[in-house]
């Protein structure tokens, strides 16, 4: 009988019922809403780079080397000579190494000297490759492939002249020996958006006249010869590195992390990845917390309604107390209306969210390089359902017991 009544009242206070559902339904939509961004965005950090058993630069921090070699963030405390990354290349255990030249910018991007090595090697998404989205990868020296942000900010296209900057904050230019732009990433939601990715022996090519990080003055050497001299780089700032079993992977960092010709340091991604996400990942509690509130107040906007609609209702509830009603039946069948109330408007916002995610995901990965995987509801979502209507069940005992308290006469009163 109880659901019943409570199910007739809510159809006749349909606009009511409906409005403070559709709330219910946003709040939760949202909540879950950020809850996938939150993962996806954990998720796609994690995945910055994959399929990388080791990162090898200068002995500093793990975090310090991840931020310089992955994010492009900061600078090397040192370089690693030529001759240790090519005696490290030559260990048994590994199967591929790409080396990093980095300390040049061009308008605020960084400029990245790395070989072909990088775009077969590279990894990011759970094994997913590098893709040219327009034009080819570098052939002649001067090529440059940049990034999809750098591609967009700066409006280039294939075929456009790129001069690049020594150094991060530098007024001086290497205009001597200006590059083409020959190829455009595709977007990847990684750090190799926003950069300008040239040879190792350009990066050598554009510092021939340089000494000590300034150029020699007086000394401009032709393009030509140039082309002409050797240009095997003298150093590297880091190494991806692939080892050929999963089992090497510690020895060989030990191996590393206690090189003998010059301090070493050799990482491993994922943990260095999880260490740096303890730093930032402060960021995704704030914003849990401020989607929670959003669900909290739309319940409690529930419970505002309910006692709202108390006034309108004291004749109803009189008439249900002269027929017999108990109190406990008053109080049924309000707690019964908001948990209705509630378990429609988690259903609903269940719904908005995966209606959400099949329209956004394609337009957030191009966008911003974030993929937000649509898999069927989980435990995840079944308990946001279950709290809200319990929740919901908790906030209506205050309007429920206020109801079965009216008296009979106040109730049937007339007021003028």
């Amino acid at each position: 009988m109880i659901a019943r009544l409570a199910l007739a009242s809510l159809m006749a206070r349909a606009l009511t019922v409906g409005m403070t559902i559709l709330a219910i339904a946003l709040s939760v939509a949202l909540f879950l809403g950020v809850e996938k961004v939150r993962t996806g965005a954990k998720a796609s950090f994690a995945d910055t780079i994959s399929e990388t058993d080791l990162i090898m630069g200068a002995r500093s921090g793990s975090v310090q080397l991840l931020l310089y070699s992955v994010f492009r963030i900061g600078n090397a405390t040192n370089n690693v000579t030529w001759e240790s990354y090519q005696d490290i290349a030559a260990r048994p255990e590994i199967d591929w190494i790409v080396p990093i030249s980095l300390g040049d910018s061009h308008r605020q991007f960084r400029v990245m000297g790395t070989s072909q090595a990088f775009f077969d090697h590279y990894k990011y998404r759970q094994g997913r490759s590098l893709e040219i989205a327009d034009g080819a990868p570098m052939e002649d020296l001067f090529d440059a492939v940049i990034g999809a942000d750098v591609a967009a900010t700066l409006a280039y296209g294939i075929g456009d002249p790129i001069v690049v900057a020594h150094g991060l904050a530098s007024f001086t230019e290497h205009e001597d020996q200006p590059f083409r732009v020959s190829g455009i990433l595709a977007k990847t939601g990684t750090p190799v958006d926003r950069t300008v990715i040239v040879s190792m022996e350009a990066i050598e090519a554009i510092h021939v006249d340089w000494q000590s990080g300034a150029q020699v003055p007086g000394q401009s050497t032709p393009v030509e010869v140039i082309r002409e001299m050797d240009l095997t780089p003298k150093a590297v700032t880091a190494a991806l590195i692939g080892v050929q079993s999963p089992l090497q992977t510690f020895a060989l960092q030990r191996a590393i992390n206690t090189y003998g010709e010059e301090p070493l340091l050799a990482i491993l991604p994922g943990v260095a990845l999880q260490e740096l996400w303890g730093i930032v990942g402060i960021a995704e509690t704030a914003l849990l917390a401020v989607s929670s509130m959003v669900v909290v107040t739309a319940l409690i906007g529930m419970m505002a309604t309910i006692f709202s609609s108390l006034n309108e209702r004291r004749r109803e509830m009189a008439i249900f107390r002269a027929m017999g009603a108990r109190p406990a039946t008053i109080l049924g069948m309000l707690v019964f209306e908001a948990m209705v109330m509630a378990v429609a408007g988690a259903l609903i916002g269940v719904a908005l969210l995966y209606l959400g995610l099949v329209i956004a995901q394609p337009i957030v990965d191009e966008a911003f390089g974030l993929w937000l995987p649509i898999v069927a509801p989980g435990l995840r979502e079944g308990q946001v359902v279950v709290a809200v209507v319990g929740a919901g069940a908790i906030v209506s005992l205050l309007p429920a017991i206020r109801a079965y308290r009216m008296s009979l006469a106040d109730g049937m009163m007339v007021k003028s």
